[in-house]
Parts: structure tokens; C-alpha cells; sequence
């Protein structure tokens, strides 16, 4: 076995040995060996292949995995393949995902040669966004590297996973690859030496939080599900009233309020709902301004549950930071009356959200939401919510019902939405995405047909305003001429939807009315599919100010 062929081999079975079920592969020629190791291994049924043949979408993909509770690896060979994958790692890095990449690389005495495909800084792209990094020379001896090779990936999976207390996230190895690159006859010995079993930390003992003060639980965007369980396990135990982004892992139960970010700002007859003394927090928060005006005031408590060494706080306010908590004692009378009025707000407010939605016959964003997470809710399907206004309506007219919820929030970016969507759906099963067209049209390729790669059950919800809707909603489309607004901010692109789906081989659907989209939503996902709903720009800032005065007026009102 030549010496490529041995390094590759022994890195994938490595990776395999430590919990590594999925693979995508990005081909090239310098990681060549790499790809036929993960094929033989993927023959054998030690892991999952897929293979794309655009790495910011294999990039995504394997994100999506990730997001789903893999342990994922994506494969590229050198050069610009690898740049092409540093949005997935930048989000991975800022979300907390466990992702593993693998990059092919010339061996080091050709680096800064100017040879082909060959970038100086390759090792050390994506620092220092990764927890960890390695550079491995092409290989002269396998079986005496062997073992290095072995403790660098327990070093990698240990980091990727965050089991020593720097939380979850990417790794990186750059690996070294010197002609021939394609297989060669032999075998070397199976073994496990140099592979290390990387324990993690005990669970922190909980912190006791006093009664007392008026008391919200506040839950962002976490990957890890335990992360959401803990928010709801403590508003549920607490009595509190439970503010949980869709991607939380929280957003369910007897105490998650649907429409919160209205109530934040709302009075009912007692005064005003916000009207808060303590906030905990759990995850990372990043969709309403109400929740960051909250996070940022000098009279409320904050206290940051973040059993890893970083934590969340836009506002520079947070009083307390925590690796777990609990509280003691019951609840004192204030906060039953707080609570309380919470409870009757949420319905009225979530009453008020319905009844301005139905009271319209036109195809919106927030009804779609709505319809969607129902649909989910109905068949156990996941839910995969694009950012910008998707993730927004979800929010706000969506109600809790628990369904399994991903959005990449970790620096909330359009990059990659399809393919992450695939990812999850190839995860976790049948999956519906709700989708902007901005973020569709930015992720078309990942639709891209590879064949004999297994299509995920993934139903496309796409709500196309022809453009960036939710910048209506915010001062740019009062500040500027409406055509400079039109040309540099909210780009309308006119795209026949129908014809890009037919040219990916992709079946669509444009229902045209609500009874009609409700149907073509409620379908279990099989196969993917596109369903298209096609809005009004305009329409999108009016109807959410409708939303507000009504839930305004229904509470106070009560």
C-alpha cells in the first residue's frame, strides 16, 4: 500500500472507530486518496457517503448532519475548494456544531512553490475559528506514523465534540498527500494504537436561584438539545413563563409563549408585561429587538447558563454566569401574579395573531409559518427555518408545539440553507424547510442531482416576495427613493422558479390559494420537492403592524 493510500485509510478508519457515521465529498484530485478510503468504508457499511460537487453545499451539508446529532466529516481536495467551505466552518464555529474538515494539501516542499492549486495559508484557513488544527506532512513510514496519526483524530474528535469545556465545534486537519494518489495492492494491519478514549467533563452541580424577583426564561438557539431541555425543565419547575426562539430545542410545553417579542413591549390592566426583573438565559439570542432592548437594560437581573467557556451578552449586562441551575423553594406571590398575567396574555395574544391572519384570503409569510409548523407537528416531520423572515414568522405566529426546529443562527446568514436542510433531512427524516427566495435562489446548487446519492425526504416550503422582504420591515425602506431601496437593498430578481426546479429535476407546485397551499403543506415529505408560494412585498409591513396593535389591544382590553 502506498504511503497516500496508508494515511488516508488509517484517518478514516480512525474517525469511524471514534463515532463517525456520515462523510460528504467534495472530488478532486489530491484528495483522491481520502475519497477511496471513505468509499471502501461506505462499501463495508462503516459509514454514510455523500457526495456534492459544490463544497460551499457539501460544506452546509455536512452541517445540517451535524445539526441533526451527527459526528460528520466533509472532504475537499486543495486550492479555492477549501475556502468554499469557510462559511460552514464559520457558522459551525459561532453556533457550537461539532464538524470535522478534512482537506487535502501538496506536500509541504512544494507549498509556496506556486504549483497548481496550491494555496500558502491552507493549513491555517479557518484559524482561529476552529478548536482545533493540524497540519500533517504527506507520510514517509505508515506503519511507524501510524500512531501519531491515530492520537491527532482522538485529539480532533475530543475538540469537535467540546469534551474538555471549550464547547463544541469545527476541527480542521490539513493533510498532506504525495504522488501516487491513487490506490495501490496491500493492506496495513487493522489496529488501535494511538486512538485515545477522551472522557468529558462531569455535569456541573446546579446553582440555586432565590425566589423572588419577577423572573423570564429566556431560550436562543442551541444545537445541542440538552441546552433547550434545561430552559424548559426550569421555566416548568419554576413556574416562569418561557421565551423560546424556533431553533431553542425549548419551544414547547405549558409555559412557552407564542408571540413573546409583542407581549415584551404590551401593558395589560396589572401594567406593563415587561415589567421583568430577572431574565435567564440559555442559548444564543439573535431574532427581536424587543429581547435585545431586554437584555440590554441596567433594572433587569441577568443570568447566563453556559456550562462552556464563552457565553452570550449583546448588552453587556449580564450580572451572573452559570453552569447550570435550579430553584429553590416555592413560588412567592408576585411571581404567581407575574406569571399569571403572562398565561392570559399569551393566549389573548396568540388569539389576536390568529384572527388577523385568517381574516385575509392572500398567501403570507406568517401564515405559512403557521401552516407548516402544524403540518410538522402533525406527521413528526423536522423543521429546518431559513433566516431574515422566515425564522422571524415562525416566531411569531407559529405556535409552541415542540416540533425538532434548525435554523442556522450562529451568525444568522442566508449561505447555505438548502443544503442544510438536506443535511437534516438525511439526519433526522422526513423534514420541511421554510425558505425566503433570496435564500433559495443564493443555495440553488445544492439541488444539483448527484447520481446514486440517496434524495432526502425534504419538502421546500419557498415564500417568494421577489426579494428581501424583511428589509421593509426595518428603516432602510424609509430611508432612501423607493428605486434606490429597490436596486441596492430589497433586489428583486424576478426568477422563474418552475423552470430553475425543472432544469435541477426538482418537482414544484405554485398553489394559488390558501385551501390549495394548505393541502400541497400538509403532504409528508417524500423525496424533494419544491412548494411555492408567491406573496406581496408591500403587504409584508403593514400585516405585522396589523399584528402588534391587535395583540396590543387584546391584551390590554382583557
Amino acid at each position: 500500500m502506498n504511503p497516500s493510500t496508508a494515511l488516508a485509510t488509517v484517518l478514516v478508519d480512525a474517525f469511524v472507530r471514534l463515532g463517525l457515521r456520515h462523510l460528504v465529498l467534495s472530488p478532486g484530485s489530491r484528495s483522491a486518496p481520502l475519497a477511496y478510503a471513505a468509499a471502501r468504508a461506505a462499501d463495508e457499511g462503516r459509514l454514510r457517503l455523500h457526495v456534492r460537487v459544490d463544497e460551499r453545499s457539501a460544506g452546509f451539508l455536512a452541517l445540517g448532519l451535524a445539526r441533526a446529532g451527527e459526528l460528520v466529516a466533509v472532504v475537499t481536495t486543495s486550492g479555492t475548494a477549501v475556502a468554499n467551505l469557510h462559511p460552514a466552518v464559520l457558522e459551525a464555529h459561532h453556533a457550537g456544531v461539532p464538524l470535522v474538515v478534512l482537506s487535502a494539501d501538496r506536500p509541504h516542499e512544494l507549498r509556496g512553490s506556486g504549483a497548481s492549486q496550491t494555496a500558502d495559508a491552507q493549513a491555517r484557513m479557518f484559524l482561529p475559528s476552529v478548536r482545533y488544527s493540524a497540519d500533517l506532512p504527506a507520510p514517509v513510514d505508515a506503519r511507524a506514523q501510524a500512531p501519531a496519526w491515530r492520537s491527532v483524530v482522538s485529539r480532533a474528535v475530543a475538540a469537535a465534540r467540546g469534551l474538555r469545556g471549550d464547547g463544541p465545534g469545527p476541527v480542521h486537519l490539513d493533510v498532506g498527500f504525495a504522488d501516487p494518489l491513487t490506490p495501490s495492492p496491500g493492506d496495513l494491519p487493522a489496529s488501535a494504537t494511538g486512538l485515545t478514549e477522551v472522557a468529558g467533563t462531569a455535569a456541573p452541580r446546579p446553582v440555586a436561584l432565590p425566589r423572588g424577583p419577577r423572573t423570564l426564561v429566556l431560550a436562543g438557539d442551541a444545537p445541542d438539545p440538552a441546552t433547550g431541555a434545561a430552559a424548559r425543565e426550569l421555566a416548568e419547575s419554576a413556574g416562569w413563563p418561557l421565551l423560546a426562539e424556533p431553533s431553542s430545542g425549548a419551544r414547547g410545553g405549558e409555559r412557552a409563549v407564542g408571540p413573546y417579542r409583542l407581549l415584551l413591549d404590551a401593558s395589560d390592566e396589572a401594567g406593563p408585561l415587561g415589567a421583568v426583573e430577572r431574565v435567564v438565559l440559555f442559548g444564543h439570542p439573535t431574532l427581536s429587538r424587543p429581547v435585545t432592548r431586554l437584555l440590554a437594560r441596567d433594572d433587569v437581573e441577568l443570568v447566563v447558563v453556559s456550562p462552556a467557556g464563552t457565553w452570550p451578552d449583546a448588552g453587556f449586562r449580564a450580572a451572573r454566569v452559570l453552569p447550570a441551575v435550579t430553584v429553590e423553594g416555592p413560588a412567592g406571590a408576585a411571581e404567581q401574579d407575574f406569571a399569571g398575567r403572562w398565561d392570559r396574555a399569551a393566549k389573548l395574544a396568540v388569539e389576536a395573531v390568529d384572527a388577523v391572519l385568517d381574516e385575509a384570503a392572500d398567501l403570507s409569510g406568517p401564515w405559512a409559518a403557521r401552516e407548516v409548523v402544524q403540518a410538522c407537528a402533525a406527521d413528526g416531520s423536522a423543521l429546518v427555518v431559513a433566516a431574515s423572515n422566515p425564522v422571524r414568522d415562525v416566531d411569531l405566529a407559529a405556535r409552541p408545539l415542540g416540533v425538532r426546529t434548525v435554523s442556522n443562527r450562529g451568525l444568522a446568514g442566508i449561505d447555505g440553507t438548502l443544503a442544510t436542510a438536506e443535511g437534516v433531512a438525511l439526519g433526522l427524516g422526513p423534514t420541511r424547510l421554510l425558505v425566503g427566495d433570496l435564500a433559495f435562489l443564493h443555495d440553488i446548487n445544492a439541488l444539483l442531482p448527484v447520481p446514486a446519492e440517496t434524495r432526502p425526504d425534504l419538502t421546500v416550503v419557498l415564500v417568494n416576495d421577489d426579494g428581501g422582504g424583511i428589509f421593509e420591515t426595518l428603516e432602510h425602506a424609509a430611508a432612501v427613493p423607493r428605486s434606490t431601496f429597490e436596486r441596492v437593498v430589497a433586489t428583486p430578481h424576478g426568477v422563474d422558479v418552475a423552470a430553475l426546479c425543472a432544469a435541477y429535476g426538482v418537482p414544484h407546485a405554485r398553489p394559488a390559494t390558501r385551501a390549495q397551499a394548505a393541502a400541497a403543506l400538509a403532504e409528508r415529505p417524500r423525496g424533494v420537492r419544491v412548494v411555492e408560494l408567491v406573496t406581496d412585498r408591500a403587504a409584508v409591513r403593514p400585516r405585522l403592524e396589523r399584528v402588534a396593535a391587535a395583540v396590543r389591544a387584546a391584551v390590554l382590553d382583557a
